[in-house]
């Protein structure tokens, strides 16, 4: 089985890598061509374009930044759909609008292959753990054939949300609001304790080890109470791409997300300020002290 990997940023590397070092044959694609050749040291083969890709491979996963960018991979004379075999299967594994999943598993399905949604949860440092989380949705058959390469790029954890192709994707998006959410609430946190007079260092170290034991507070209040900004695991930028795709998915199901606007309109800030490429977790800094 040949399996393909387009998308060789900061966390498509190290799921890619897991892939590989579990023995399979993995072809790599990446617009950047250097991204590729860490890869290529240690035994995946460099493709030079999508289709070259699509036309060697059974599976290609791809994890690229936005939906413009699946977009541009998936349709077009050089993209998967005319290109893949009919039988293969595209898994997605990027954060996307859920209509977006809808359209190109619609274009793949016209072409008799197969398309998965399956958006992954965790930071480059989990995929390298091999922490990762995966929420699928799409043909009960591609699932069952798909998790057991989830686990192999690094999935502690493989979550089915049935048949509907949407459904994954509608989970990251909720998903990644709640951590948005967490983020401001941190950030906020640790001002009004400095504020106050208590260090929040030690308060947070009484919540890490009562009420907010869990990874997403470990991982972000440590960022965040030490500044380390940089490099960023998640840019900002990045960010309000996602919670602009929350609020689209809000208008869509129409449904009104108060909290979702308030975060988004501190990420546009901080990316305004010319912060854009540090890690999302800095939306803290852009909260203001009372005068």
């Amino acid at each position: 089985m040949q399996i393909g990997f387009i998308g060789l940023g900061s966390l498509g590397t190290p799921i890619a890598t897991n892939i590989l070092e579990s023995g399979h044959t993995l072809h790599v694609y990446n617009r950047t061509v250097s991204k590729a050749k860490p890869l290529a040291d240690k035994g995946a083969i460099a493709s030079q374009s999508v289709s070259a890709l699509a036309k060697e491979c059974d599976i290609v996963f791809t994890i690229v930044s936005d939906d413009a960018a699946l977009k541009e991979i998936s349709g077009g004379a050089n993209g998967l759909v005319k290109n893949m075999k009919p039988g293969s299967i595209h898994v997605s594994m990027s954060t996307i609008l859920p209509r977006t999943a809808e359209e190109i598993s619609i274009l793949h399905n016209e072409q008799k292959q197969h398309y998965l949604a399956s958006p992954v949860f965790g930071r480059p440092e989990a995929a390298s753990a091999k922490k990762l989380n995966f929420a699928i949705s799409g043909p009960e058959k591609i699932r069952t054939k798909i998790e057991p390469l989830l686990k192999d790029a690094g999935a502690a954890g493989v979550w089915h949300f049935g048949d509907n192709i949407t459904a994954a994707n509608t989970v990251k998006l909720c998903g990644n609001f709640l951590i948005a959410g967490a983020l401001e609430a941190i950030g906020e946190s640790v001002n009004l304790a400095d504020a106050s007079g208590v260090k929040p260092q030690e308060m947070w170290n009484m919540f890490l080890q009562t009420i907010f034991n869990a990874p997403v507070y470990h991982n972000y209040s440590n960022i965040i109470l030490n500044k380390k900004f940089e490099p960023a695991a998640f840019t900002a930028r990045l960010g309000l791409k996602d919670l602009n795709l929350v609020l689209q998915q809000a208008d869509a199901a129409k449904q009104e997300m108060p909290l979702a606007n308030l975060v988004k309109d501190r990420m546009q800030r901080l990316v305004n300020s010319g912060k854009g490429e540090i890690d999302w977790s800095a939306v803290s800094t852009a909260v203001e002290k009372n005068p």
